[in-house]
């Protein structure tokens, strides 16, 4: 098999997971496959991103930021 026939699944630096419960609910992020901390809302990813000197152009590009469980806008649970 070639490379181009292969298929690539990339592991993106940032990885922001599923909803969990809690007062308020929160999504854990990974950076580099590192538990960094939970997030309440967008500006908390992007804040961890920056702290660790990752600046996010796009975030609807899977290849930078992978959302697990729902996409940005989601912050509760379903």
């Amino acid at each position: 098999m070639t490379e181009i026939a292969s298929p690539h699944l990339s592991r993106p630096r940032i990885m922001v997971l599923g909803v969990q419960p809690g007062r308020p609910p929160f999504r854990i992020v990974e950076i580099d496959g590192e538990v960094v901390g939970e997030a309440t809302t967008l500006t908390d990813v992007l804040r961890a991103a920056a702290v660790r000197g990752i600046t996010i152009h796009d975030l609807d590009n899977p290849e930078v930021v992978r959302w697990v469980g729902g996409d940005k806008f989601t912050w509760q649970p379903r």
